[in-house]
């Protein structure tokens, strides 16, 4: 068995025992085994519970949130493996594009412009549906401004990115500025949270984590020919234009995804890729898996800090809590690469 395989092993087993512990803390105590009593009668291991409301509280509240941090952190993740394999670039992740900017640009401008209601859009949460549609503009914006002729070039993607993120940021903070009354629901989407999130988020976000997750799978081997270069791409038969473009989407749709129902949350997508690298090598197929599952991992025990870092519910901003722990530890990451070479 090959370290990649022992690593999945490892990170599979510990996903389900981190989303069921997930469920322990938070601001209304529950006794330990009332709550593991509520998730077993959940999948028809024990009686439904006695008391409705603790278990609106674990199921309707804390494992909806846990599943949706997981998701959120894979998603991530597999979007920073696809774009640094395609700009073939360590530093690039799931903003670097300028998608997850869009996305949440679109969820700000919904939310200024009062189209955010239930009444404008039938849905019990419309924002998403914004989210969504502000990536997938994004993305086009991005891909019409870098394609040169018929070719689609790593350089001129990044610059396309990086003009378009920062175009959009300054939107987002121009909508601030014009309507203080949204400031609140606007920092939400800049600085990224789970609070107030249920199960009729999971189901928004999980067709657009299995579409994107299938692509970028299925597509991995691509990816590995990406990463030498698109001349030798070529040499090997490999339609280089068509192959980015996939992955670009794949990438582009679950970091839009993730953000249309958590915000912002950084570093995630920047950081995961590299540890697994360390431990297992470059070989995206085995990378992508692992990085799923150690992001879900990362930023469901970094959602279960947020949420328990402070007395009487008060909640820190879980990209906030990501950022202040993943920038410091990618900086270790740089000093020990540069030592090593």
């Amino acid at each position: 068995m090959n370290n990649s395989s022992r690593t999945a092993i490892l990170l599979a087993a510990a996903g389900p025992v981190s989303l069921i512990l997930a469920c322990l803390p938070g601001p209304a105590p529950i006794p330990v085994r009332e709550v593991l009593s509520i998730l077993a009668s959940a999948v028809g291991l024990a009686p439904a519970p006695a008391d409705p409301a603790l278990a609106t509280v674990v199921l309707g509240i804390r494992a909806a949130r846990a599943v949706l941090a997981f998701g959120v952190g894979a998603a991530l993740s597999l979007a920073g493996v696809a774009f640094q394999g395609i700009l073939r670039n360590p530093l690039a992740d799931p903003f670097t594009l300028g998608v997850s900017t869009g996305a949440a640009f679109g969820a700000c401008l919904a939310l200024a412009l009062g189209l955010a209601a239930p009444a404008f859009l039938p849905l019990a949460d419309p924002l998403p549906f914004f989210g969504l549609l502000g990536a997938f503009l994004a993305l086009l914006a991005v891909l019409g401004l870098a394609r040169s002729g018929r070719e689609l070039k790593r350089e001129t993607l990044v610059l396309a990115g990086v003009v378009t993120a920062t175009f959009l940021s300054a939107c987002i903070a121009l909508l601030k500025a014009l309507d203080e009354s949204t400031v609140s629901g606007l920092v939400f989407w800049i600085m990224g949270s789970f609070q107030g999130r249920g199960w009729g988020h999971v189901l928004v976000f999980l067709p657009y984590l299995a579409l994107g997750a299938g692509l970028i799978l299925c597509f991995a081997r691509e990816l590995d020919i990406l990463s030498m270069g698109s001349t030798q791409a070529r040499l090997l038969g490999l339609s280089a234009d068509r192959s980015r473009l996939v992955l670009l989407l794949a990438g582009s749709l679950l970091s839009g995804a993730a953000v249309a129902v958590s915000g912002v949350i950084g570093f995630v997508g920047l950081v995961v890729p590299h540890l697994v690298r360390r431990v297992q090598g470059g070989e995206h197929r085995p990378l992508a898996v692992n990085a799923a599952l150690l992001g879900g991992l990362l930023l469901l025990w970094s959602d279960v800090l947020a949420r328990t870092l402070l007395p009487g519910g008060v909640e820190l901003p879980v990209g906030v809590l990501t950022a202040l722990l993943g920038g410091p530890f990618f900086c270790l990451l740089l000093r020990d690469r540069r030592e090593a070479a």
